[in-house]
């Protein structure tokens, strides 16, 4: 499914209006209980999620299980997301690994007709800052498709390596999971005006006031995987300054949310589905190496969630 692109400039106006709007949505892969991909769970699934009205939608990231993705698996996830938002809101897919392999899904993505890419951290090693660029510089070549770098565990730019990111033609945004809010103010003071940026921490919302004091509203909602209705009375709230709706939500739902989440390694992604599961949708389980939660804390969930839902007038 080979489209044109619409350019860096277009697709970043895009993005930039969809991110005032809404919150950013990152889908989560569906599989069957054997583990293979499942097409008709995940197309029904991404259906749901586009008609909550997200900003933009990002298939295939670190929420959607990309490091478990085949590049058949990839394709498959990729074109039923550009199917489903009939270019409605911008589809942003993950790449990632080595620049080489990098590419290849990117290539893919493209073939699909994705708008753009968020450039996950690389495998593995550390490195310098001159090979982060380096890094890039080496998937921007090679493919039309705008990138979003995204700045999390061993990548994290200086303002300098992020000059000289921006500087590439197709380079329109960062994405950081760092929290580190002196880093990224130095950052975004660095950036040029129109560069995109956005919260990626884990559970976003806890700190996306903290991030919109340096210039850094937008962010990304794992919680809207499962809970839209959380996610957009939690995103109105903070655009209106509604203080109040923040803290009762953050109270009663955010941070026990994210206390049961640090329990285990991976939570981070396996809560979700089982949360996902629990609204009744056909997501399956994870895949290896992330495990399902424990029947404790699946019921822990089940109390978090249901308590959640019922502060914006919801329910399982």
């Amino acid at each position: 499914m080979t489209t044109v692109s619409a350019g860096p400039v277009t697709v970043a106006q895009r993005l930039r209006e969809g991110m005032a709007d809404g919150v950013l949505s990152f889908p989560l892969t569906a599989f069957r209980d054997d583990g293979s991909l499942d097409p008709d769970g995940f197309r029904a699934y991404v259906a749901e999620r586009l008609a909550a009205a997200p900003g933009a939608v990002f298939p295939a990231c670190g929420t959607g299980e990309f490091f478990s993705l085949d590049e058949d698996e990839y394709r498959q996830v990729v074109t039923i997301t550009v199917e489903e938002a009939a270019g409605r809101v911008p589809v942003v897919a993950g790449t990632g690994y080595g620049w080489a392999q990098a590419v290849r899904f990117a290539r893919i993505a493209e073939d699909a007709g994705a708008d753009a890419l968020l450039v996950l951290p690389h495998y593995l090693v550390a490195a310098p800052q001159d090979g982060l660029v380096a890094q890039l510089e080496q998937i921007a070549a090679r493919t039309p498709l705008p990138l979003i770098a995204y700045q999390r565990g061993q990548v994290s730019f200086t303002a300098g390596s992020l000059r000289r990111i921006a500087a590439l033609p197709n380079v329109i945004g960062l994405k950081d999971g760092h929290s580190d809010l002196d880093r990224l103010q130095r950052l975004t003071l660095a950036a040029p005006d129109d560069f995109l940026f956005f919260n990626g921490a884990s559970t976003a919302e806890i700190q996306a006031r903290a991030y919109a004091t340096v210039g850094v509203p937008a962010y990304s909602s794992a919680v809207h995987a499962f809970a839209p209705e959380i996610a957009g009375a939690f995103f109105t709230a903070l655009r209106d300054n509604d203080h109040g709706t923040v803290d009762q939500l953050l109270r009663g739902f955010y941070v026990p949310l994210v206390e049961l989440r640090d329990r285990v390694p991976g939570y981070a992604v396996s809560l979700v589905k089982a949360a996902a599961r629990l609204r009744g949708h056909r997501v399956g389980p994870v895949r290896a190496p992330l495990t399902d939660p424990s029947p404790a804390d699946l019921a822990a969930l089940t109390t978090v969630l249901t308590t959640g839902l019922g502060l914006v007038g919801a329910s399982l």
